[in-house]
């Protein structure tokens, strides 16, 4: 068991006088409120770094908070442990005949589960347990068109990586107001390859993590393989048999760990039908990796498919079909590239790690993970400041909740349009 201290409750008779403390004296700013109506509370948050203050304001007189105040006066409340099983917290203090108070898994601030320990448990403390609400997330397979090409950004479920490795420099205190993080402090991604489909058939855009995982490793990236890439095929009607191309953006276990399947304790190509073009130097970089990427290029990924006769090799920057165009963009891995998706006007790209989320859409916020971070800073600047001026669709490979949209830029200020999606 681990527990993370989240914030600390503080109970106040009078907002405004507790803001000429915490804001106008400390320069704390409060950074969200929530009525908490179950309670008779609105909890107001002021961000102090990695964790919080919680002003406690009773919004009715029969409130716990209102009576706190009443007997002992406004001030120090409790403080907040946020644990990431609350029912395992529970039987285990429990089994130590640790005290609560009140009803245990109750909803709090934030949609939270949440559990009070007595003080007389915790030398006089009121600790309060949380477990905080899942992340939101919005899989399913999104489509849309671009002139005559169809696109459907499928999903192959859902993992988590350090929040601090996807954001690099970027500070902590900037990056969690956009994407929270639980107690391991990683953030939740989702895996969304791309199927697309035209006259001249289907080419599918990076494939998943796929199931080739032991638990040790499967608790680590915490994946949830709930819905994956063969339900998001299913959803469209199609099969693993059904897709003759699959185009590997690089050969990073998340984008391209579904290339291969166990099967009767054989390691075979998942896409029975399919070729594999890949960019010759990203396979020598796969194949002889260094300290800093060997955690993420796996054999069993992508040598079984040389073996099965189906990888065409390339070099250079190419349509692969009419509409579908590669260009290399390194920075991530030396041979990243990204995939454009063209017709009739229209544009839609696959950024795939270059802006793995719309967390990401300002220049500077570049992965930790990144071998040339400055080479990825060029291209997104030029990439971006394109996709804003021509109203190019962006697709988020790594998003939990937006697919795919335009990036739009507003008193300097850049945000992410999602797009609307056919049917």
């Amino acid at each position: 068991m681990k527990a993370v201290l989240d914030h600390v409750g503080v109970a106040v008779r009078d907002l405004a006088e507790a803001l000429a403390f915490y804001r106008d004296a400390l320069g704390l700013e409060v950074a969200a409120s929530e009525n908490v109506a179950s309670q008779g509370l609105t909890a107001h948050f002021l961000q102090t770094g990695a964790t919080r203050l919680e002003l406690l304001e009773p919004t009715s007189p029969d409130s716990v908070i209102a009576r706190y105040i009443e007997k002992r006066g406004p001030g120090l409340h409790h403080i907040t442990l946020r644990v990431a099983n609350l029912d395992q917290v529970l039987s285990h203090l429990m089994a130590r005949g640790v005290r609560l108070v009140g009803e245990a898994g109750r909803t709090g601030a934030e949609g939270a589960r949440i559990a009070f320990i007595h003080p007389s448990s915790a030398h006089g403390v009121l600790v309060e347990l949380k477990e905080s609400a899942p992340a939101p997330v919005n899989l399913g397979v999104k489509r849309f068109s671009v002139g005559s090409l169809r696109v459907s950004v499928l999903y192959d479920g859902l993992f988590r990586l350090d929040g601090g490795a996807m954001f690099g420099i970027v500070p902590r205190t900037m990056w969690e107001k956009k994407t929270p993080a639980d107690d391991r402090y990683r953030i939740q991604l989702a895996m969304r390859p791309a199927l697309i489909e035209a006259d001249w058939g289907r080419l599918l855009i990076d494939c998943g993590a796929g199931d080739k995982w032991a638990d040790k490793e499967r608790e680590i990236y915490a994946f949830d393989r709930t819905r994956n890439l063969d339900h998001a095929l299913s959803e469209i009607g199609l099969a693993a048999e059904d897709i003759p191309l699959v185009l590997p953006t690089h050969l990073h276990f998340d984008h391209f760990g579904g290339a291969t399947v166990i099967a009767s304790g054989q390691l075979r190509p998942r896409f029975p039908n399919a070729r594999y073009p890949i960019r010759r130097a990203e396979w020598e970089d796969a194949t002889h990796p260094h300290e800093r990427n060997r955690a993420s290029y796996r054999r069993d990924d992508f040598e079984p498919l040389l073996a099965a006769g189906v990888v065409d090799f390339f070099d250079d920057d190419h349509s692969v079909k009419p509409g579908v165009r590669i260009e290399r963009t390194g920075g991530h891995t030396g041979q990243h590239q990204v995939i454009f998706i063209e017709s009739e006007g229209q544009t839609a790209i696959f950024t795939a790690d270059l802006i793995p989320t719309t967390a990401h859409i300002q220049d500077p916020w570049i992965m930790g993970y990144d071998l040339f971070p400055m080479e990825t800073l060029a291209v997104k600047r030029r990439l971006i400041r394109n996709a804003i001026d021509r109203e190019h669709i962006i697709i988020f490979e790594h998003d939990p909740l937006i697919a795919a949209g335009y990036i739009r830029e507003r008193d300097g200020r850049r945000f992410v349009e999602a797009l609307r999606y056919t049917s």
